[in-house]
């Protein structure tokens, strides 16, 4: 080490060049270098959630959370299975082995969970996604003299135009109420049709099917087969 900066004490030029060659090069990389200020990555973990209203955390455990752990158990690269039972909900966090591609063990797990056909008839369909580390970089707010309705149909074609730029690549919509069908039928009807509250609710149900009937495998890749007909 004392032998180069002698060597550099010397030969002022050389140091010089060698100074000049370093600012350049720092000056070419930095400038081509990704900058975020709000950086995203991958944390290689696999959420699965499902709503099961008004279920004891047994319940849960019982009709939730021990088919999704049997199914997904054989998905490979799935190094560690964590699982919550709460009153109404489970969920189920699934890590992935290191340097595993974790789009292919996500479609996998969806395959999997798809092919449940034991959950409780009153439970919710399964929410499968993966987690990721995001921030919040713009709030929009939209309010306005107007309807509930009015005022999300707004926000859904602020949304919609936001997500068409191209340097966006997520937004959503936040404290916005599902859209909900209510069916109401009047006594005489059912009395007269010899119809019970129940027996609609049934029919309903039985004519908004989503159930998934396997994959097909192709030269191209896998192909989910699933049955959603929803007629109301």
């Amino acid at each position: 080490m004392n032998a180069a900066i002698r060597w550099m004490a010397r030969n002022h030029v050389a140091a010089n060049i060698l100074m000049i060659v370093l600012i350049a090069g720092g000056l070419i990389i930095g400038g081509s270098m990704k900058q975020e200020v709000f950086p995203e990555f991958d944390l290689d973990r696999i959420a699965i959630s499902m709503v099961y209203p008004g279920a004891s955390p047994v319940e849960v455990e019982d009709g939730i959370i021990r088919p999704i752990e049997l199914a997904v158990s054989a998905v490979d690269n799935v190094k560690r299975i964590s699982s919550t039972a709460r009153e109404g909900v489970g969920s189920i966090v699934l890590e992935v082995t290191d340097g595993a591609d974790t789009d292919q063990v996500l479609m996998d797990v969806k395959s999997e969970v798809d092919r449940i056909q034991t959950f409780p008839e009153e439970a919710e369909d399964p929410v499968v996604s993966e987690l990721t580390n995001r921030r919040e970089v713009i709030s929009l707010v939209v309010s306005g003299d107007a309807s509930e309705r009015s005022i999300v149909e707004v926000a859904e074609r602020i949304r919609d135009d936001l997500m068409a730029k191209p340097n966006i690549t997520q937004v959503e919509l936040a404290n916005v109420r599902p859209y909900e069908i209510s069916i109401e039928i009047d006594e005489a009807n059912l009395r007269r049709y010899n119809l019970t509250l129940p027996q609609v609710a049934a029919m309903v149900r039985r004519s908004s099917l989503d159930l998934a009937g396997g994959s097909v495998k192709t030269d191209g890749g896998e192909i989910l087969v699933r049955t959603n007909e929803k007629r109301m």
